[in-house]
């Protein structure tokens, strides 16, 4: 079994060591015969940037395979859904505790949610290396 998540896709743009790529997500339905006279079936375009520093060979229009492991897909989910999920039940959970108001418990946890994405957004040039795209070759 492959340790990789990978999508067909079309280079769009090459700027600066910045490689985006279109590339069409579908679900497991959109790929099934009768997935035309389905309304389960859904696929969406994307715009991945792949960062890469040599950027030769590549050109606008190009179809490309682009990469992701699944040790770096879980890192994205995990901080993309996991850690948020928790600190919104963690949060929710002591605030019910010390405030017995359902109301200000809910209003907590969702703002608890603000410093934490923006802690996300001021590192988001170290998680952009940590969790990244790559071409394959």
């Amino acid at each position: 079994m492959s340790n990789k998540i990978s999508h067909s896709g079309v280079i769009q743009s090459i700027k600066d060591g910045c490689i985006k790529v279109q590339i069409v997500q579908t679900s497991a339905c959109a790929a099934c015969k009768v997935a035309s006279s389905c309304n389960a079936a859904e696929s969406k375009v994307k715009i991945v940037d792949v960062l890469r520093n040599d950027t030769k060979g590549f050109e606008v229009g190009q179809q490309v395979v682009v990469w992701a492991s699944k040790d770096v897909a879980n890192q994205a989910l995990l901080l993309g859904f996991g850690v948020p999920f928790l600190l919104l039940v963690c949060v929710l959970m002591i605030a019910l505790k010390l405030t017995d108001s359902e109301g200000v418990s809910a209003l907590a946890a969702i703002a608890s949610l603000v410093p934490y994405y923006v802690v996300l957004w001021l590192m988001r040039d170290r998680i952009q290396q940590r969790i990244s795209f790559n071409l394959e070759d």
